[in-house]
């Protein structure tokens, strides 16, 4: 089975940085797209960053300057790496792969279980 497992959440304060991961496990023939996505108590989810499986990124305007997406293709895992961060910031961030499993020619989408995001002023 496929499965996504994020860490790196925690509280910091305003003007800190995280560095969320996202490992993907189990038998995976491709990535095509990488995306972070973040709720906030009462909010709806968020699109934050995206990367397509060539490496092109794009970023939602609030966190463009300070959040980067990369990758280390190697160890199946996607980092969000958040600098200058914000209270607005506060959310739970989730991992959302759109890959190609090994036991299957045609992509699905997974997601990680989410990890919580604190940012005091």
């Amino acid at each position: 089975q496929v499965q996504l497992v994020e860490s790196g959440g925690g509280l910091v304060q305003a003007g800190g940085s995280l560095r969320l991961s996202c490992v993907a496990s189990g038998s995976i023939s491709s990535i095509n797209t990488m995306r972070w996505y973040r709720q906030a108590p009462g909010k709806q989810r968020e699109l934050v960053a995206a990367m397509t499986s060539g490496g092109s990124t794009n970023y939602a305007d609030s966190v463009k300057g300070r959040f980067a997406m990369s990758r280390d293709n190697a160890k199946i895992t996607v980092y969000l790496q958040m600098n200058s961060l914000k209270p607005e910031d506060t959310a739970v961030y989730y991992c959302n792969l759109i890959l190609v499993p090994s036991t299957r020619n045609y992509p699905g989408n997974y997601w990680g279980q989410g990890t919580q995001v604190t940012v005091s002023s």
